[in-house]
């Protein structure tokens, strides 16, 4: 295998970006049935708790039964292309499938998952909360030079000295040249514009540390308080399984009489992330209602509202004690 492969010609870009996005649109419909599944099974709740955890399963289920089997995904066999290792000449040895299975994933999963755990105020935060955008940096640059050379589409193949070639007759048409060359410009200017807007922004907070200077300092991380509680009290980490459920009836930060309540009017007042009654009832800017423990853990995980996609900031969150 190894020999025969060396007799095709390299993969064209057109013919790898097509077999990505073919990829992409197969995984995120592994994942939507994954998650079909699931919430059939354990319910909404459950579902947004390990979001994480499912979509990390369904992409090394799908690279592992593909890539890391030495055979083609299905955006590779889409486009009659197939990757093969600069380094052995041939197919990758399984170390090599087994990195690009796993790198693409855990990292990102990792970050992701474990970053809001550590301390707010160490340097380690600071810098773990930095590498997404260092790695998205990093990614398009690496990007620009694909479209510009037609190798290398992500780091972890530029890592691993990992190219495609191409087993089929397929000729790249002009018009996709010209669409492939105008992409690598479009991105170019976008890093530019990234480098420029970060210059401009760092020189705009040197200027203003400097203005600050003599002035009394002031505390970034001042307290604040909802109806005499510390809002950090209120947004605080908490797992579910260790705090026993509470009725409405038992719920201090509502102050409605359920006894004058009709139980039409109750039935509406269920939360669509539990499935229960609402217990101190909070409102997103959108104008979603849910329970606070239920909005606060999904928003830790998904900064928008679960039902209309908006985008969702714990600080903006609203607690209504009277619906």
């Amino acid at each position: 295998m190894p020999l025969e492969l060396l007799s095709f010609p390299p993969a064209q870009q057109p013919q790898i970006i097509r077999s990505h996005q073919r990829d992409f649109f197969q995984v995120s419909a592994l994942r939507e049935q994954a998650d079909g599944v699931l919430r059939a099974w354990l319910g909404t709740r459950w579902l947004s708790r390990w979001d994480k955890e499912v979509e990390l399963c369904t992409k090394l289920l799908y690279f592992g039964l593909t890539v890391g089997r030495a055979t083609q995904t299905l955006g590779e066999e889409y486009t009659d292309i197939w990757i093969h290792s600069m380094h052995s000449e041939g197919v990758p040895p399984w170390r090599a499938r087994a990195a690009l299975v796993l790198l693409p994933t855990l990292p990102s999963y990792a970050l992701a998952r474990w970053g809001s755990y550590l301390a707010p105020t160490s340097r380690l935060t600071s810098l773990v909360r930095k590498l997404p955008t260092l790695l998205e940096i990093i990614s398009e640059v690496n990007l620009a030079m694909f479209y510009f050379r037609g190798t290398y589409y992500d780091l972890v193949k530029r890592m691993l000295g990992i190219r495609y070639v191409n087993l089929g007759n397929s000729s790249r048409p002009k018009y996709e040249a010209a669409f492939v060359f105008s992409s690598g410009y479009l991105l170019a200017v976008r890093l530019l514009h990234r480098l420029v807007s970060f210059i401009r922004s760092s020189y705009k907070a040197d200027v203003e540390a400097t203005e600050r200077k003599g002035k009394r300092p002031v505390d970034d991380h001042e307290e604040i308080y909802i109806d005499d509680r510390p809002i950090s009290t209120m947004i605080g980490r908490v797992d579910p399984d260790e705090v026993p459920p509470l009725t409405a009836e038992e719920d201090e930060r509502t102050v409605l009489d359920f006894s004058q309540m009709p139980p039409t009017v109750r039935g509406s007042r269920n939360c669509t992330l539990c499935l229960e009654e609402r217990t101190a009832t909070t409102s997103t800017e959108c104008g979603h209602l849910f329970c606070w423990d239920c909005i606060v853990g999904w928003g830790r995980e998904k900064a928008e509202c679960p039902l209309c996609r908006q985008s969702l900031n714990l600080t903006s969150l609203l607690p209504i004690y009277n619906l």
